[in-house]
C-alpha cells in the first residue's frame, strides 16, 4: 500500500513553494497522514524569512482539505533554509547532518522553468544543484528512494522517446568547468551552437541533469519522472486548481480578456497537457515502488497523455473559447475570439490588425486622457511568452510509458483511487472548462458571483464593435464609393445580388412549407 509505506517516513522535498511542490507537500499530508515530517528547503526572500513563506503557503486554499482533517498539520512541515545557487545548496552543517540523520525519501522537485534562462544560471539551478543533492543524499544512511523530476521534453531532439536515459549532448562536467571561467557575454554567444536542435536552456540542462541523476544510481534507488506540459488538476485536492501564469494557464487567460486574438500552432497537433494531479500521484507511486522494489537501474516514466488519450490543439482553442464565453473574465479588453493558425503569413497578419493596431489605439487614448500607455507592452510580453511556446504547440511527439503502465499493474485497487494517474479516464473538454475557470478564481481571484456583470461588460464589448464597425462602413462609404461611379456601380451590383438571393431563399421557404 502506498499510504501505508510513508507512515513514519521522513520526507525531503525540494521546489516545495513551487507549483507542483506544493501539490506534492499537500497530497503527502491529505493521503498519508501517518507521515512523520516533511523537509523542505526554502529560500529566504528579501524582507521575508523561510518560516513566513511556508506559513504563507500554508493558507493556501489548496490545503483547505488537510486543514479540515487536520488543523495542526503544519507541525509536520520542516522549513529548511537552502540556497539551490550556493555551493552546498547554502544549508548550514547542523541542517546537513539533521537531514542525513533521518531522510527516508526525497523528491527533487526544484528547477528553474523559464524557457529563455541565460545557460550559466539554467546549469546551476538544474545540473549543479542537481548534483550537489545527490551528494547530500550518498550521506543518508536511511535514504530508500530519490524521485528526480524531470521533463518529458528533455529529449524533444527526438520524436520517438522511450523511458531510457539518453546519452547527454556533453559530458556535465566538461561542460560546468568551462562555463566557470567564461564570461557571461560569451556563454550567451555561444549558447545557440551548445544547445544545438534543442528549442531552450531548459530542455538542455534537464537533459544533463538526467545524466547526473543516472551516475548516481549505481549507489542510491532511483526513479526520473518525466511529466509534459503541467497543467491545473484534475480531481485532487479539487478539480482546475492552479496558481500561476505559466504555460498554457497564461495563453488561456490573454484569450479569456480578448488580448490574445491569434496563436501560431499546428490545430492538429496533440496538445499533451498532463494534470499536475496526476503527476504528483505518479510521483508518490514511483516513489513507492523504487523505495521497495529496489530497482537495478533507474526506471524513467513518461508522464504523458498524448499516446493514451490524446486532445488536439484545435480542440482546446473551442473548449477555451467556449468556456469564456459562458463564464467570462472581468474587465475584459475585448470578447474572447481566439484563433489558431499554422501558417506564419496570416498569423503575423492577424497579430498586425488584432493585436498591435488596437494596441496603439488603446496606448493613444490612454496619452490623450493623461494616462500611462501599456498596451503595446503587453502585447509585446505576450507575444515573446507565445514565441517560446510555439515550438511545443507546432508538432508533437511520441512517448512510450510502459513503466507507467508497469507501475499502474502493482498498485491495489485501493492505491489506483486514491494515487490515480490513469488518464484514460480523463474527460477533456470538462477538463479543459475546470481549468479556465480554476485561472479565473485561483489566478485572477475573480469571485464566480460577478459573472452576470462580466457578461454585461461583454455585451457593451460587442455593442462597441458593432457601433465602430458602422463607422466604418460609413467611412469607406463617404471617402471611397460615394465619390467613384464605378465603385457605386459595383456596390449597388452586389446589394442587387444580395436582394435577390434573399428573395429567392424567401419564395423557396414558402414552397417548401
Amino acid at each position: 500500500m502506498v499510504h501505508s509505506y510513508y507512515s513514519g517516513k521522513n520526507v525531503l522535498i525540494t521546489g516545495a513553494t513551487g507549483f507542483m511542490g506544493k501539490v506534492l507537500v499537500e497530497k503527502l499530508l491529505r493521503s498519508c497522514p501517518n507521515v512523520r515530517s516533511l523537509y523542505v528547503l526554502v529560500r529566504p526572500k528579501a524582507g521575508q524569512s523561510m518560516q513566513e513563506r511556508v506559513k504563507d503557503m500554508m493558507k493556501c486554499k489548496l490545503f483547505d482539505r488537510v486543514r479540515e482533517d487536520d488543523p495542526d498539520f503544519y507541525q509536520k512541515i520542516v522549513p529548511i533554509s537552502s540556497e539551490l545557487t550556493q555551493p552546498g545548496l547554502a544549508i548550514s552543517p547542523q541542517d546537513a547532518q539533521k537531514l542525513a540523520s533521518c531522510i527516508n525519501v526525497v523528491f527533487h522537485c526544484a528547477a528553474t522553468i523559464r524557457f529563455d534562462e541565460p545557460l550559466k544560471h539554467a546549469l546551476q539551478l538544474n545540473v549543479i544543484a542537481t548534483q550537489q543533492l545527490l551528494t547530500l543524499a550518498l550521506q543518508m544512511p536511511n535514504l530508500e528512494a530519490f524521485i528526480h523530476v524531470s521533463t518529458a521534453y528533455a529529449n524533444c531532439n527526438r520524436r520517438q522517446i522511450d523511458e531510457v536515459i539518453y546519452p547527454p549532448p556533453v559530458e556535465p562536467k566538461k561542460l560546468i568547468d568551462s562555463l566557470e571561467w567564461m564570461d557571461d557575454s560569451i556563454v550567451r554567444d555561444i549558447t545557440p551552437r551548445l544547445i544545438g536542435d534543442r528549442p531552450n536552456t531548459y530542455t538542455y540542462t534537464k537533459a544533463l541533469a538526467e545524466c547526473v541523476v543516472q551516475q548516481a544510481s549505481s549507489k542510491i534507488n532511483i526513479g526520473i519522472i518525466r511529466p509534459s506540459i503541467v497543467g491545473a488538476s484534475w480531481q485532487e485536492p479539487f478539480p482546475g486548481w492552479i496558481d500561476n501564469f505559466n504555460g498554457p494557464s497564461g495563453v488561456f487567460i490573454a484569450a479569456g480578456k480578448g488580448i490574445l486574438r491569434t496563436m501560431r500552432a499546428n490545430n492538429d497537433a496533440v496538445a499533451d497537457l498532463i494534470p499536475v494531479d496526476v503527476v504528483i500521484n505518479l510521483t508518490l507511486a514511483a516513489g513507492w515502488y523504487t523505495a521497495v522494489q529496489k530497482p537495478k537501474t533507474a526506471l524513467v516514466y513518461n508522464c504523458t497523455t498524448g499516446g493514451i488519450n490524446p486532445f488536439h490543439w484545435g480542440e482546446i482553442e473551442h473548449h477555451v473559447m467556449s468556456t469564456f464565453k459562458r463564464n467570462p473574465l472581468e474587465q475584459a479588453f475585448r470578447r474572447p475570439n481566439a484563433n489558431i493558425t499554422s501558417n506564419y503569413l496570416i498569423n503575423q497578419y492577424w497579430i498586425l490588425v488584432s493585436h498591435k493596431f488596437p494596441a496603439l489605439i488603446y496606448d493613444l487614448f490612454l496619452r490623450l486622457s493623461g494616462q500611462k500607455p501599456q498596451m503595446m507592452r503587453i502585447f509585446n510580453r505576450l507575444h515573446k511568452a507565445i514565441g517560446l511556446l510555439e515550438y511545443f504547440s507546432s508538432q508533437e511527439w511520441e512517448w512510450n510509458s510502459e513503466n507507467v503502465t508497469m507501475l499502474m499493474g502493482q498498485l491495489s485497487p485501493e492505491d489506483r483511487k486514491n494515487f490515480n494517474f490513469d488518464v484514460r479516464q480523463l474527460n477533456w473538454p470538462e477538463y479543459i472548462e475546470n481549468y479556465c475557470i480554476g485561472t479565473k478564481k485561483y489566478v485572477l481571484n475573480e469571485d464566480m458571483s460577478d459573472i452576470p456583470a462580466a457578461r454585461q461588460h461583454l455585451r457593451k464589448l460587442r455593442n462597441i464593435r458593432y457601433t465602430f464597425n458602422t463607422v466604418l462602413l460609413v467611412f469607406i462609404w463617404r471617402v471611397f464609393i460615394a465619390r467613384s461611379q464605378m465603385a457605386r456601380n459595383i456596390w449597388y451590383f452586389v446589394v442587387s445580388l444580395c436582394f435577390k438571393f434573399l428573395s429567392y431563399f424567401r419564395a423557396s421557404s414558402t414552397l417548401t412549407n
